[in-house]
């Protein structure tokens, strides 16, 4: 009796990797990597070659001279909250990627699955609630009169946001209806 307690706490111990897993890490690395692009774009949203705003600052260049001028978007209640949910979100996908990157070393994978797929939910749930904040309030609270565009750095942020949805799927898959197969 010890002996199949053992042999099932070593198998779950040192279970394959397997691909969807090793997919699920490079999801959440992606995201990762598009999250920390995103908080660092410039270019949030922009207005025909006068106007930009980042989540650390808004510029405009006037008609009448050639320098920008720049003030911080920090003293808004909702652009520091939109900063503050996209970056407890991208602390979350650090935080998964770096637990699920020590699991695949140590070799003990399975029990970190559901830890890790619940901060990468937990993640996307930040990182939607700031996605769709944006945009309402930057309509409501900005009132630019010239097309104005949601740039690249809005993008960056959304794909990251599918990429932690996509490694957190991936994470919830059941390991053992397809472990015995990778273990041959």
């Amino acid at each position: 009796m010890m002996s199949a307690v053992t042999e099932t706490e070593e198998s779950a111990r040192s279970s394959p990797l397997t691909p969807l897993k090793l997919v699920g890490l490079v999801c959440v690395f992606l995201a990762l990597c598009l999250d920390v692009g995103a908080v660092m774009s410039p270019a949030w949203v922009t207005a025909d070659d006068q106007y930009y705003l980042s989540l650390w600052e808004s510029c405009w260049k006037p008609a009448s001279t050639e320098s920008w001028q720049c003030s911080s978007t920090l003293g808004s209640d909702w652009q520091v909250a939109t900063l503050a949910l996209l970056l407890g979100g991208g602390a979350l996908v650090l935080m998964s990627f770096l637990v699920a990157l020590v699991a695949v070393c140590i070799g003990t994978r399975r029990r970190f699955y559901t830890p890790v797929a619940f901060m990468l939910f937990a993640a996307v749930v930040l990182q939607a609630c700031s996605l769709v904040l944006y945009p309402i309030k930057f309509i409501e609270s900005i009132n630019l009169r010239i097309y104005h565009e949601f740039n690249w750095g809005y993008g960056l942020a959304w794909g990251g946001t599918i990429f932690s949805f996509g490694g957190g799927i991936l994470y919830c898959l059941n390991p053992t209806n397809y472990e015995e197969f990778y273990s041959l």
